[in-house]
């Protein structure tokens, strides 16, 4: 690969680093980091699908409305619009680069459409239960001929490098300092421009839905970077993840609940094998309610009841339906000696998508000129203070293009000399029992302080707990050779401390964010936004 003009450097391997990839290296080439494997990713994790305003009885006009409903007054419209206007063009373009979708003869593209919770008609357009699958191993595989693409497993982007490094005086980012996990070294990598695609951070709860690489690396890179970020208090736990012994992370689309499956509890009820529906007394959309609603609602009753879990009835849908349109979920839950055709899904909320991240313009760029972020690690203003299912995936490829245009229109920058990683006053760790032990405390406290239900005092309690375990992780990294666990841990923490600090800045309740303290929302409200952190020392901190 050339590297004069200097490659356009992406951090991620999910679909929104991937749609901007395939866009760029038409023009330029692009080097490509996943900190794991090539498919070790969120997107293959989604299973409901991807939002596509296609249909006679749908609208740009309907499908913001609904976003701004679930968003709880707090989704910027222009940023709403922007993307709905292009999910049309969206869908067309994953079927011009070969995704293969769930087909209806009589839908609009051929495609099948599907309804979540939130959404006022069918405009999910899906792989059967695994849409995420199907779009990343399509996407990749487009990658991996590019010849303009470079894809490096095992390298994890460590901070940004930006002209504190280089001496220079005008806000840049210059390139992306990584570790090469198997060579065990750190690499100063020259970057035309710099894309942070690295996804979410639901690894800071103790129990999530999203895969072991969600931990949260893009925000706390861009933070300290000096970008600001906002609504990092907007932590949406999915309100069905399985609860099973063996597999707690397994998530249970919505999609299966916009079929018509229902909400139970596991308690006795005359007339009622599989216990009472309960979402009816929460709202009048019952189980079709946005999933703050029904994930709340959910808590509500398991803590009421003392239980560890409550059902999802599939059963009136039949076993044939459900091999059809859910096959992923029947396979694993039959594999785990659940039939879903006959007996309810046992299940639990959990942490499962950032609303918040780092504050970029529609065109993916932040505060740092040269740094654009796109995907979950973004805050674009769509999600507001509640994502809409299913449009996660469609910001991932809109924005994705979008930054993909802006940076093809800037000139080309050549590959700058960079100072390289100083290791020169640290040693090798002793023990790994500080990193094991802080990682595990941090995830609790985040889980019971910082949760569904939040109150001033829980999360005055967090933050001081934070406080303490980032000074011990800082003595740790300023003494020792970095590890991808210690990176991890590092970067959770910074995520952790933005969650807890926006949320004492919201003395309301809304969307996501609920307080025992302030149970109603405020007649107007605006997004949280924290400034960045401007570090001094010349060792990235």
């Amino acid at each position: 690969m050339s590297t004069n003009p200097a490659a356009v450097v992406i951090v991620g391997m999910g679909l929104a680093g991937l749609s901007a990839a395939l866009q760029l290296a038409e023009h330029r080439p692009v080097l490509m980091l996943a900190k794991r494997g090539l498919a070790d990713a969120a997107t293959p994790w989604a299973q409901g699908g991807i939002v596509g305003v296609l249909g006679s009885d749908d609208s740009v006009a309907a499908h913001v409305h609904d976003t701004e409903e679930a968003g709880a007054g707090l989704v910027d419209n222009t940023a709403a619009r922007f993307v709905s206007e292009h999910s049309a063009q969206a869908i067309s373009w994953l079927l011009a680069q070969g995704v293969v979708l769930t087909p209806d003869e009589h839908g609009p593209l051929g495609l099948h459409l599907t309804r979540e919770g939130g959404h006022g008609v069918r405009r999910i357009a899906h792989a059967a239960d695994a849409t995420g699958q199907a779009i990343h191993q399509a996407l990749l595989a487009r990658a991996q001929a590019h010849p303009n693409i470079e894809l490096r497993e095992h390298c994890m982007a460590v901070d940004l490098i930006t002209q504190r490094h280089a001496g220079g005086e005008e806000p840049a980012c210059l390139g992306v300092y990584a570790l090469d996990v198997l060579q065990r070294r750190v690499l100063a990598l020259p970057a035309a421009a710099v894309v942070l695609a690295c996804g979410g951070l639901g690894r800071v709860y103790r129990y999530t839905s999203n895969p072991d690489t969600a931990t949260g690396d893009g925000v706390a890179m861009a933070w300290r970077a000096g970008c600001r970020v906002a609504n990092m208090e907007f932590i949406q736990f999915h309100p069905t993840c399985l609860y099973h012994a063996q597999d707690r992370r397994f998530l249970i689309t919505e999609a299966l609940r916009g079929e018509g499956a229902f909400l139970r509890l596991p308690i006795a009820a005359a007339g009622e094998p599989w216990g009472p529906r309960f979402m009816p007394a929460h709202d009048a959309r019952a189980e079709l309610a946005p999933r703050d609603i029904v994930a709340r609602a959910i808590d509500f009753e398991m803590k009421k009841h003392g239980l560890d879990h409550v059902w999802l009835d599939a059963t009136q849908l039949g076993e044939a339906k459900l091999r059809e349109h859910f096959p992923t979920i029947h396979a694993r839950c039959l594999a785990l000696g659940l039939d879903i055709a006959k007996a309810p899904i046992p299940v639990v909320p959990a942490a499962h998508y950032s609303c918040g991240g780092v504050v970029t313009d529609l065109a993916g760029r932040s505060d740092l000129p040269g740094l654009y972020v796109i995907g979950e690690t973004a805050y674009t203003g769509l999600h507001g203070a509640n994502r809409l299912a299913s449009n996660s995936l469609l910001e991932c490829i809109v924005l994705g293009h979008a930054s993909a245009r802006h940076i093809l229109a800037s000139a080309p920058r050549a590959a700058a000399p960079l100072p390289a990683w100083d290791e020169s006053r640290v040693e090798d760790a002793d023990e790994q029992v500080v990193i094991a032990h802080n990682w595990d405390e941090l995830r609790l406290l985040m889980w019971n302080y910082v949760g569904i239900v939040r109150s001033h005092k829980r999360l005055e309690r967090a933050l001081r707990r934070i406080a303490l375990l980032q000074a011990e992780i800082h003595d740790y990294y300023a003494s020792f050779r970095i590890t991808p666990d210690l990176l991890e841990l590092r970067n959770l923490a910074v995520c952790a401390e933005l969650i807890v600090r926006s949320a004492l800045a919201r003395p309301e309740s809304r969307g996501l964010h609920f307080s025992l303290d302030h149970r109603g929302a405020l007649p107007v409200s605006f997004p949280t936004v924290l400034p960045g952190r401007q570090p001094a020392s010349t060792r990235i901190e």
